[in-house]
This record gives C-alpha cells, structure tokens and sequence, in this order.
C-alpha cells in the first residue's frame, strides 16, 4: 500500500524538532559513541543516533510483555479537559462525514472488506481509562471505548506471525506497530471518548488507542491499516523518533 505523504511542513522546522527530540534522548551509550565522533560532521552524528535509536527499539521490543497490563484510573482521576494534541491546530483537525467513511483493511489479511462505523459499533465493545503519556513531557488520564484490536485482526484474518500493522489517516498521518503490541489486551480500535462518539479532534472517527505506547504511536482518524512484513516506518519516526515507542 502507497502511504499518504505527511504535510507540507517547512524544512528548517523539522530538522529543529528532530535535532531537539533527538538531543533529549541520548543516553550515556550514545554519548560514548560520539566520542572520538567530529559533531561537525552531521551525517557521522546522525548514523550514530540512528543506530542508537535502533537498538532502543530492539531493547524495547525484546522487554515488552503482552500479558503485562498498563495502570488504569477511576473515572474521578480523568483529566478535563483532556488536551487536543497533533502537529497542527484543533481547527485543522480533518472534518469526517461518518456516513462515508471506510476504514480500508489490506495486506497480510484474509478478509479485505471495507468497514463502516455501524460494522465496528456492532463488535464487542472494550472501554480502558488510561493514561495518555506524551513525549514532550507531559500526561493525562482519558476514558477510551472501541473494539479489541486482537479481537478485529483475528475477525479479518489477519496473519498474527507478521512483523507489523500500518495506519494511514485522513490528516495525512502515518505510523506502525509491532504485532505483539497490536494483540496486547489494551490495544483498541477506539471509537469514543467518555461513553461518547469520539470527537473530532480526538481523532473521529476512529483512532488507535494503546497506554502501552507513547503519544504518538496513537495515530487519529485512522482511514486504512494494513498488515505486513516490510518495515512501514512512520511520521515522526522517518524523522528520528524511537519506532518502538514503548511508555
């Protein structure tokens, strides 16, 4: 599947935020390996971190539990409001007919029918109240409902042994997940917020919910997934965020 390109974002900010967020994030391993490292020399610095960023990945993949569970809240504990997050104002959040939508499925799956919200309200349904980790720093406690992501791959028959599931989103977001996280027992297709429809910019109609992710593992207005065995990558990730995520 062709993903959808990210949007039109000026370059020079970009390579800011990516400089920033990887400057945060280095370790003493990584500063260890820059030793000896000419730091003028970009292209050397950046291999260096990118390897730095893989092997994160992988230490992380390899600790991830899928029967471990991420802390849930009371329902007093919930964060109100609960803050708007994207790359883009709550204004320019994309504006969904639900009466058209589809959610496209493709890939390594053995059912590819398009669904409807209607299809999706009639599964079982899951709710969490969890929390919301951001990497910028900050968090908070929401009330999520939807369907079982575990439960929606197994319905479509989807090949569980394959390394990934990719999302592409109307906002012209794009990401993927390991399977093992797709089948954790709090991963849902969420399709509201608070015992209601999930509003627009929370990420109508339907978004990924995962506590054991980071934020921006969590892709909104999802339009398409999609199951495979070849590296997907990811908005922020293409730009050097941790593919892995983990919370």
């Amino acid at each position: 599947m062709t993903r959808r390109p990210p949007l039109e974002r000026t370059r020079d900010v970009v390579d800011l935020e990516r400089r920033l967020f990887l400057r945060r994030g280095l370790s003493l391993g990584a500063l260890t390996l820059l030793t000896g490292c000419d730091i003028t020399n970009d292209d050397a610095v950046q291999k260096v971190l990118h390897a730095m960023s893989r092997w994160n990945d992988r230490v992380q993949a390899a600790l991830f539990r899928g029967s471990k569970l991420a802390p849930t809240y009371a329902r007093s504990q919930i964060t109100k409001p609960f803050p708007f997050n994207a790359f883009y104002s709550e204004f320019d959040a994309p504006d969904i007919d639900a009466s058209t939508w589809k959610l496209e499925v493709s890939g390594l799956v053995r059912d590819k029918m398009d669904w409807n919200l209607e299809r999706l309200r009639a599964l079982p349904q899951a709710g969490q109240i969890t929390r919301h980790i951001c990497i910028e720093g900050w968090s908070a406690i929401g009330k999520w409902g939807g369907v079982s992501f575990a439960h929606f791959l197994n319905l479509v028959g989807a090949d569980l042994t394959a390394k990934y599931v990719g999302f592409n989103c109307a906002d012209n977001y794009f990401n993927s997940i390991d399977m093992p996280t797709a089948l954790h027992p709090q991963t849902i297709l969420a399709l509201t917020y608070d015992g209601r429809t999930l509003p627009r910019k929370y990420g109508f109609p339907m978004k990924l919910r995962m506590p054991t992710k980071l934020g921006y593992k969590n892709p909104k207005h999802i339009m398409a997934l999609f199951v495979t065995n070849a590296f997907p990558g990811g908005y922020w990730e293409d730009q050097g965020y941790n593919w892995f995520g983990g919370s």
